[in-house]
């Protein structure tokens, strides 16, 4: 099992380039079940969760291939459904990544039935599927559940008027994917707001879908007869660009995260700034410069356009480090406080009470042997280990690739001192 090793104490310098946006790319995967026509794909994060959503399409009998691969390291595929043999979602993939579930709209909206594995919890906490069913029952389908498994059939499904209990982004994708082959008008109130709903909309528009509205909490579909092939490049990942910012805002230097879109990191350039990041918005990325210890800040998780849940941990990672007291509230996740009890072990002073962790800055971590509990707290383990006096090791940092590039190529290109160790099992 692999782990990082990491030597604190370096400012970070130089130039690290953005990938492409995971929690955008694994939809758009999935929107190629709802044609026969080739859906060519670029910018493609070559990571652990992009493999697993691969596989589980192989599985059904989608043909991919790896058109190229770019000198910045990112894919360009090629999918085709139109010889799909198995509309089946195993929970053997479902239970390593809740993505999974996002097949079942596609495939219920172009083959009228779908087998698809109960996501189940997570480390962070309950994700429930409710709202992916409600919203696909509003608009016709039969759906039970059965030894684990949805099973969903539908002749055609119907435009409906949906709204959802809660934001839900897998819920708004699902169900805007089905509605995009639906006998009418859709309407998707209290819809997600996130850019990677966009992106997967913008997507769809590409493949001839008929879609207003998305990046708004309402969305219209009016569906149409059949969708066709087209030709996409994933958004940068905006949690990626936020972690490295994060990174030189607690270590000190100046970096240029190039791709980086400030217009899609409102909440977390201002959090940032509010810490005392210099950050300076160019038409190709953004540069950030950081000197002296950052300024606590207060911060409440929330839907876009709120402070992403899944940048938690980092601006934790910092405060951690930071003149005075900050507050940081979770409102998403009951359980995404877990990396603080291995912060600690780092030094960092952090009480929880309830869904808030006070986090008084010290001046100094120490290094130490901790162990990632899940892909948001590895990045923010490795921002704390930028910044400890002495080595800290990242047991587990399988969590970490799941959703981040080639991090410690990434680092060690800025200068940090980050080395993969692969320990015998």
């Amino acid at each position: 099992m692999d782990r990082f090793q990491i030597e604190g104490g370096l400012p970070l310098k130089g130039q690290v380039r953005i990938s492409g946006a995971k929690n955008a790319a694994l939809p758009i995967l999935c929107a190629a079940l709802l044609t026969d026509e080739p859906l060519v794909i670029h910018n493609v994060p070559p990571l652990r969760d992009v493999g697993t959503m691969r596989r589980l399409l192989a599985g059904m009998g989608l043909r991919i291939e790896v058109d190229a691969q770019a000198s910045d390291g990112q894919d360009s595929l090629t999918l085709q459904a139109n010889a799909v043999n198995k509309l089946e979602a195993p929970y053997e993939l479902v239970k390593t990544m809740r993505a999974s579930v996002l097949v079942l709209g596609p495939m219920l909206a172009r083959f009228g039935q779908a087998l698809v594995s109960l996501p189940g919890g997570c480390a962070i906490g309950q994700r429930p599927v409710d709202q992916h069913i409600r919203g696909l029952q509003a608009m016709g389908a039969q759906i039970e559940i059965d030894h684990g498994f949805i099973k969903a059939k539908a002749s055609r499904l119907k435009g409906a008027r949906i709204t959802t209990d809660m934001v839900t982004v897998t819920g708004t994708e699902n169900l805007m994917m089905a509605a995009c082959l639906a006998d009418g008008t859709t309407v998707i109130d209290n819809a997600a707001c996130e850019p990677e709903v966009l992106d997967l909309a913008n997507c769809l528009i590409a493949m001839g879908a008929k879609i207003s509205g998305a990046g708004t909490d309402r969305i219209t579909i009016e569906g149409v007869e059949r969708l066709h092939g087209a030709d996409y490049t994933v958004m940068p990942d905006r949690i990626e660009a936020g972690t490295f910012l994060c990174a030189v805002m607690a270590s000190g230097g100046e970096i240029f995260a190039q791709g980086a879109r400030p217009d899609q990191m409102g909440a977390t350039l201002d959090k940032l700034r509010e810490s005392g990041l210099q950050i300076t918005e160019q038409a190709d990325g953004i540069v950030a410069r950081a000197s002296g210890r950052p300024k606590s800040v207060n911060v409440r998780t929330a839907p876009y356009p709120g402070f992403a849940t899944d940048m938690q941990a980092q601006i934790m990672a910092v405060n951690a480090i930071a003149n005075g007291t900050g507050l940081v509230v979770e409102t998403i996740f009951e359980n995404r406080f877990m990396h603080v009890q291995e912060m600690r072990r780092l030094g960092a002073q952090i009480d929880i009470d309830g869904h808030t962790a006070v986090v008084k800055g010290v001046a100094q971590l120490t290094g130490a042997r901790v162990m990632a509990t899940d892909l948001r707290a590895s990045a923010g383990l490795v921002i704390a280990g930028l910044v400890a006096d002495g080595v800290t090791d990242i047991d587990r940092i399988y969590h970490l690739d799941r959703g981040y590039d080639r991090m410690e190529e990434k680092l060690r290109g800025l200068g940090a001192r980050v080395t993969r160790v692969k320990d015998s099992p």
